[in-house]
């Protein structure tokens, strides 16, 4: 059997719009991307901010028509899939966003946030909804006494968490990363990507990671696409790619990653 999970082929994506004088304009977001998710793998999708790469992540996740192109899961096309299909589908991929509060009903307890996407599939989870709510916080990190806290009481982080709870709800084989990391603090950034580290060793699922940061994503993906106006222009194991980048846009991003001066480091470890 092939270890594809998802497998995408020359998807693109336009968008229109009128003008002056009623002129239609026309603008390629998305420009014929291809790429395989292998099962328990975690593949990046990096670039400079509108380069495509969260457009793409929502047409994975059925959030948006594609104009062309084909999405294969467990080797069936849902490029277009409606109804009980696309409900299945969507049981089987979730996404964690950027912003944990914009994407966190306000007026919901942990407890009902966690539980939407059970309700919204039919399903009882097992033991009963409180006994499933304290499992889903005690796997993320939090404490499960506070399921009927609201999210504005949890920092940036602990709502990120959240999310991510929500995500796993329906046991998913695939996890969207749109920006997952991108608004918390360097530190607490790092705690959660060993938490979706863990749970991925858990549980098995893959990831699509979206990002910007490539000192990010070197920590958590095993292959990595590299985007720029709409089209995927490198890609490949996050140490071919990282070491040796053919691509010049390649290139200027990873020139671009901060480093430690050698000596400033040397003279900060002989200091501490």
């Amino acid at each position: 059997m092939s270890d594809v999970l998802l497998s995408a082929r020359d998807l693109t994506k336009r968008f229109t719009s009128r003008g002056p004088y009623g002129r239609r304009n026309e603008f390629t977001a998305v420009d014929g991307v291809s790429f395989d998710v292998r099962l328990g793998e975690t593949l990046a999708v990096v670039g400079e901010s509108g380069c495509g790469k969260s457009t793409t992540a929502r047409i994975v996740a059925r959030l948006m028509e594609p104009t062309s192109g084909l999405l294969e899961f467990e080797g069936e096309d849902i490029t277009h899939a409606s109804g009980a299909r696309l409900a299945a589908y969507r049981s089987k991929v979730q996404v964690v966003f950027q912003d944990p509060y914009s994407s966190l009903n306000p007026r919901h307890t942990v407890e009902r946030i966690l539980m939407a996407p059970l309700d919204y599939q039919g399903i009882a989870p097992k033991g009963g909804r409180r006994a499933y709510t304290r499992e889903l916080m005690e796997r993320v990190g939090l404490n499960p006494d506070h399921a009927h806290r609201y999210p504005k009481q949890f920092s940036g982080g602990q709502a990120q968490r959240i999310g991510i709870a929500r995500a796993l709800a329906v046991d998913p084989r695939l996890v969207i990363c749109d920006e997952a990391v991108s608004a918390l603090d360097v530190s607490v950034q790092a705690q959660v990507i060993d938490l979706l580290r863990r749970l991925q060793r858990e549980s098995g699922f893959s990831y699509v990671f979206i990002a910007h940061d490539l000192a990010v994503v070197r920590q958590i993906a095993q292959r990595v696409a590299v985007m720029c106006k709409g089209r995927i222009v490198e890609q490949g194991p996050c140490a071919e790619v990282f070491d040796d980048p053919r691509d010049p846009y390649t290139q200027t991003l990873l020139a671009a990653i901060p480093r430690i001066n050698p000596e400033w480091d040397r003279r900060r470890r002989a200091a501490g």
